[in-house]
């Protein structure tokens, strides 16, 4: 039988020794927090969201760059509440389309028959009044936006709220109280035309005892709708912005669509200085008139600074929440 020197011996056992405290060591490095492994902890949940999309006409074709934000994070608002192009943008929204489907969607209508929009808002349009009136100045609308309406109802499956994959609010206004009101159930489109209905230019809609037209008279951006409701509310303004002038006269289709829109500004400032969301966005629309919808792809351009803004936002409100 072979016997170990003593010197052997120890040395083995010093080496076995060793060996034991090196492998203890790096375990113990592989268990220390940030260390030796990678941090597999899920981001944290996404808080509800409440998503208001103002009225701003042609302007408003910047929420599709704000509503991509929410496709490139994976996320959807649990409720959205519109105004005019917002109610419209998030009906399509709320039916489950994504943002690049809804962009489509207005690129094909800016290129169609159907856009008499955009050329009324241009300066040398060569529409006369007699053009005009022979449009829908029966119902008390130059446009009958009936050929819009149906153009959109051939793009989503829904017809009533009910249908909706995102609850969706409707902003409207009485004409005879002057009091807004809230459309979340019933006839989608019918809802939709009524939000839509700028005075004077698309035809008022009867409900029941009242009148309604555009949402953007009593309330163009209902972020207080969803105040209480949601732990995160997002507000888009696409009101525009008011710029100097300089000019001796200005266009009587320019200066009827302006004046609309001062009214809008009006009434979100004095909202704001009430009460302001958790997120407000106000996208560049400068350039961008009230029936500019054949400038989609210079009005998400000009958004994309928003855009990014509303995405570190975002992200900035789900980690202080988390915490």
């Amino acid at each position: 039988m072979n016997r170990l020197s003593p010197a052997t011996a120890s040395g083995r056992a010093a080496r076995s020794a060793g060996l034991c405290f090196a492998l203890l060591f790096a375990a113990a490095l592989l268990a220390a927090p940030g260390i030796g492994a990678v941090n597999d902890d899920p981001p944290p949940p996404w808080p509800s969201i409440g998503l208001a999309l103002g009225s701003g006409g042609a302007g408003g074709l910047a929420h599709i760059a704000m509503l991509q934000v929410f496709d490139d994070l994976s996320i959807r608002p649990d409720r959205i509440a519109g105004t005019s192009i917002g109610a419209v943008i998030g009906a399509l929204y709320a039916a489950g389309l994504s943002a690049q489907q809804i962009r489509g969607i207005f690129a094909e209508f800016g290129g169609s028959s159907l856009d008499a929009l955009s050329r009324l808002a241009e300066p040398d349009a060569g529409l006369t009044f007699s053009d005009l009136v022979e449009i829908d100045i029966d119902n008390g609308g130059l446009i009958d936006s009936g050929g819009f309406l149906d153009f959109l109802a051939g793009k989503i499956e829904a017809r009533t709220f009910a249908e909706l994959e995102i609850p969706l609010e409707i902003v409207a206004t009485d004409y005879w109280s002057g009091k807004m009101v809230v459309l979340k159930q019933g006839d989608l489109f019918e809802a939709i035309a009524a939000s839509m209905a700028v005075p004077g230019l698309f035809a008022p809609v009867p409900r029941d005892e009242q009148l309604l037209i555009d949402g953007g008279t009593s309330n163009p951006l209902p972020f207080d709708l969803l105040e209480g409701r949601h732990a995160l509310i997002v507000a888009i303004d696409v009101s525009g912005s008011r710029q100097g002038g300089g000019q001796d006269q200005v266009e009587w289709n320019r200066l009827v669509f302006s004046t609309f829109e001062i009214m809008q500004q009006s009434i979100i400032a004095a909202r704001m200085r009430a009460r302001k969301p958790d997120i407000y966005i106000k996208p560049d629309t400068s350039g961008v008139r009230l029936l500019h919808f054949n400038r989609i792809d210079r009005i998400l351009e000009q958004a994309g600074p928003a855009a990014r803004t509303l995405k570190q936002q975002l992200l900035e409100a789900r980690e202080a929440m988390a915490e």
